[in-house]
């Protein structure tokens, strides 16, 4: 395994990791998986950031009611901007309560209402069950900006890992039937393609809390059978055409088995003609953009989105 230097910080958190009993994701079922992520979640102890206003709802979704929570402000006004947030988890773990903090703080941060997806997840739901709830959430937050006391010209979509990836996507579904608009596109350490055989998958194998191995049984999980894997709306990467899509923030971390393609993907939009600022967030580790704000690097990244994002709202203004 190559060494490079991690944040002091993270190297704590991955010292106790591997001190503590959780096992790697591939060692167990789904549902004890989701247990010890939100096992892990808690033990954080984050305090979550008071907003203006947090609402549970459902939405009409491709597979019956879809839940999302939607953080406000503590802003006037009845045409303010959106985010859809789609949380990471690798399509199998993860929701709304896991992200709670991260959405919070994306929602002060950039002053915008945040509506955080809780999609379909594997192996209940395979493929493209996420994917299609994705859409669904930002179609509806488009078609219903009244509703909610959003401006439909400033919507952007964000997620981290597999929430990247759903981000991507959604952006890449709206371009495909003519909309609705995006204004920005937030990929963290996206998962943009499932071969999952880059050169990152070799180097960082093991060690820095996302495995290859962990990364293929969610891959397993989510996926219905190898020939997903060459679907756009499961691995972006493999999009026949970038062109025409919504300005992108890509973040990568270095030692991480998803790098290369974060990487890949926002070298093939750059080359398409999309708008792209990259970041490779030296120091840190997959996962670690949620754990504001105990880890700097987070709150740094998390301010680099926020004020992204800020950018691209007063932009579409």
């Amino acid at each position: 395994m190559t060494a490079v230097p991690v944040d002091p910080q993270i190297r704590q958190v991955i010292d106790a990791l591997a001190a503590s009993e959780f096992e790697p994701v591939h060692a167990l079922t789904p549902s004890e998986a989701r247990a010890q992520y939100n096992a892990m979640v808690e033990a954080r102890g984050i305090t979550p950031a008071p907003v203006g206003a947090v609402e549970d709802r459902a939405l009409p979704g491709p597979g019956g009611d879809l839940p999302v929570r939607i953080y406000r402000p503590d802003l006037d006004g009845d045409d303010l901007p959106a985010l859809v947030y789609f949380h990471g988890g690798g399509h199998v773990i993860g929701s709304p309560d896991t992200h709670d903090a991260t959405a919070r703080n994306l929602c002060n941060g950039a002053r915008c209402v945040v509506m955080s997806v809780d999609y379909r997840l594997a192996p209940e739901h395979k493929f493209p069950a996420a994917a299609e709830d994705a859409f669904a959430a930002v179609r509806w937050c488009a078609a219903h900006s009244a509703e909610i006391g959003i401006d439909p010209r400033r919507i952007a979509v964000g997620g981290d890992s597999a929430g990247g990836n759903l981000a991507a996507v959604a952006a890449l579904m709206a371009r495909e039937v003519g909309g609705p608009a995006i204004q920005l596109q937030v990929l963290v350490y996206p998962v943009t393609d499932y071969a999952c055989d880059t050169a990152s998958y070799h180097i960082w194998a093991t060690g820095y809390v996302l495995e290859a191995a962990s990364m293929r049984w969610f891959r397993d999980h989510y996926l219905r059978n190898a020939a997903d894997r060459r679907d756009w709306r499961a691995a972006p990467l493999r999009a026949a055409d970038l062109s025409d899509l919504p300005p992108a923030l890509v973040l990568t971390v270095p030692c991480d088995v998803l790098h290369d393609e974060g990487e890949a993907y926002a070298q093939r939009l750059r080359a398409a003609g999309v708008e792209v600022e990259y970041h490779r967030c030296n120091g840190m580790i997959h996962g670690f953009f949620t754990m504001a704000p105990a880890i700097d690097g987070a709150v740094r990244a998390q301010a680099l989105v926020c004020k992204a994002m800020k950018d691209a709202f007063a932009h579409a203004a």
